[in-house]
């Protein structure tokens, strides 16, 4: 059996620099969890929400699946939401996608991987219903790229479509969803300027996204504007 020892002592190693930085730290961290953000990500191992957003644990709620796909039928995911939104009260909801995502990869390729191929069929239908946006890129690094922008764009509209955002906002919630993507070769996150707070904008904020996402060279850095 592998040996995993070292784990443990990162984790003591771990505890002990945090109790020295903050000795009130875990006396905090086991009260009642209240995160202002619901962060529905990838699984890959390179984009870990705490550490990208800057937050402590306790700060951020977390679910992570590949290639942060958002499905209707996904009962993990939909008991994630519904308890952020209806339990939590969570303000935000971060869909974060990233630039060299290996699921979106694949989906774009035709891979076959096995049981996943049904899961990334989801990103196989964004694909195609964005041909025309695809086939506009310079090379399949592009393609790629877009692809992974375009997901994230319409991860956004499927959470915003969920029974439970749509009951929040009925009842005068405040609750927005937002839609980022992170950059592997900079560290840096990136706003797609896809920000849902109701169902009244809603359309018309994913068809500026859309718009908007024409405008700009895919997974070309973000660049904040002059203060």
């Amino acid at each position: 059996m592998p040996d995993l020892s070292h784990l443990f002592e990162q984790n003591r190693l771990w505890s002990e620099q945090m109790r020295a930085e903050d000795p009130a730290f875990f006396e905090r961290l086991a009260k009642l969890q209240s995160p202002e953000y619901l962060w529905i990500g990838c699984s890959d191992s390179r984009v870990p929400a705490n550490q990208i957003t800057g937050l402590l644990p306790g700060e951020v709620f977390v679910h992570r699946n590949v290639a942060n796909i958002v499905v209707h039928s996904d009962l993990n995911l939909l008991s994630v939401l519904q308890f952020a939104v209806d339990v939590l009260r969570v303000k935000h909801i971060l869909v974060v996608g990233h630039y060299g995502c290996g699921g979106v990869k694949a989906a774009h390729d035709n891979l076959r991987l096995g049981l996943v191929d049904n899961w990334l069929r989801h990103i196989q239908d964004v694909r195609q219903k964005h041909t025309q946006l695809l086939d506009a890129c310079a090379d399949v690094k592009e393609r790629i790229d877009r692809l992974c922008e375009l997901n994230v764009i319409e991860q956004v509209l499927n959470v915003s479509h969920t029974t439970v955002l749509q009951e929040a906002w009925g009842r005068g919630q405040e609750v927005a969803v937002h839609g980022w993507i992170f950059g592997l070769t900079d560290g840096l996150t990136r706003d797609l300027h896809i920000t849902i707070n109701g169902q009244a904008a809603l359309q018309e904020t994913y068809a500026a996204a859309l718009a908007e996402l024409e405008t700009f060279t895919p997974g070309a850095p973000f660049v904040p504007a002059a203060a």
